[in-house]
């Protein structure tokens, strides 16, 4: 069975606090999820588990992600010396509805649209339980980063069945009405 595995990561540290977007690798993993279509699981990496995550993501068939290979990528930089577009086999659907439909659309609209699906939270929520799991130590707060970057991977992965399913997906324009974009994503 063809593995492909979804990806997103949470970070500790916002573009702020580490000197803005091109500093990526600064911003540091709080929490990383994948799923895996061979296993049929989600794992839950933190900072310290980084190269078994590396490792999963290299030996994919199939990477998909959500401006994982901008962002996500970028972050998992400081921890390997390898460039992690080089390595992996990547569907980056932020990237591919960029480029298909000219326009940069956020996942929440994308899911809202084709799935009737949203996210659980915004990332900057993701930052404040780290924030505040660091004063306090309370681990409920890590358990909150990740059900709402495991509920992330889970909407890309759906939005990307949807895609390959139907060979379109939705997403809301900003005048109020919808957008229907032909996709030839594969399973």
């Amino acid at each position: 069975m063809r593995d492909i595995v979804y990806f997103d990561l949470e970070t500790r540290h916002s573009a702020a606090e580490v000197g803005g977007w091109h500093n990526t690798a600064d911003m540091r993993v709080s929490v990383g999820v994948t799923y895996s279509t061979a296993s049929g699981k989600y794992t839950i990496y933190s900072e310290e588990m980084v190269d078994d995550l590396i490792l999963q993501l290299r030996h994919a068939d199939l990477v998909v992600g959500y401006n994982h290979e901008h962002f996500d990528y970028g972050v998992l930089q400081r921890y390997t010396m390898w460039n992690m577009i080089d390595i992996t086999n990547n569907l980056d659907l932020c990237k591919d509805i960029e480029q298909r439909g000219g326009v940069r659309v956020k996942l929440d609209s994308v899911a809202a649209a084709s799935i009737g699906s949203s996210k659980t939270a915004v990332g900057t929520q993701a930052l404040k339980w780290w924030a505040e799991y660091v004063q306090t130590g309370n681990t409920d707060l890590l358990m909150d980063i990740a059900r709402y970057c495991c509920f992330d991977v889970k909407v890309t992965r759906d939005v990307h069945w949807y895609g390959a399913e139907h060979g379109f997906i939705r997403y809301d324009d900003k005048k109020g009405g919808q957008v229907e974009l032909p996709v030839d994503w594969k399973l």
